[in-house]
């Protein structure tokens, strides 16, 4: 079954995905498509599986560990306050991780909800230029976590 997340994973490995970061061994690290919340990030996993379910014990450990180092990273390069995961996959059958750092400034009536309650179709678009100087300083510090394969 082919979904979002297959496409732009195939678009990853043809280098015609301009949202990535950097491939892991899990999976590819992108920028999401909106950034209502500065730095909001996914990690796709590759090979496109249904879910976590559907990993070995030894990728579901690798998947997660990535998922948790690209928050540390958030938590340094944005200064949020904390990070917020989301595997969700019930509208996209295809493991994936939405990876949210959330911040003091927001709304407090909105930063206690997920980020599903913000306005995605008016959010703020991902901008390649905007965001170059971020995706590069994730990519290092990805890198010097260990889980870029650069």
């Amino acid at each position: 079954m082919g979904t979002l997340i297959h496409d732009r994973v195939e678009a990853a490995r043809n280098g015609k995905n301009e949202t990535v970061v950097c491939k892991t061994k899990s999976g590819w690290v992108v920028i999401g498509d909106v950034q209502f919340l500065k730095g909001y990030c996914l990690l796709l996993a590759d090979p496109v599986v249904e879910s976590l379910n559907s990993l070995t014990e030894e990728e579901r450990k690798q998947y997660l560990y990535e998922t948790t180092v690209i928050g540390d990273a958030l938590l340094e390069l944005t200064g949020c306050y904390r990070v917020n995961y989301e595997t969700l996959g019930n509208s996209e059958p295809a493991l994936h991780t939405h990876i949210f750092p959330r911040y003091l400034s927001e709304d407090p009536e909105i930063r206690r909800y997920p980020a599903w309650f913000y306005d995605w179709e008016n959010a703020p678009k991902f901008n390649k230029d905007e965001m170059a100087e971020f995706a590069n300083n994730l990519k290092q510090y990805l890198i010097k976590a260990g889980i870029a394969i650069s």
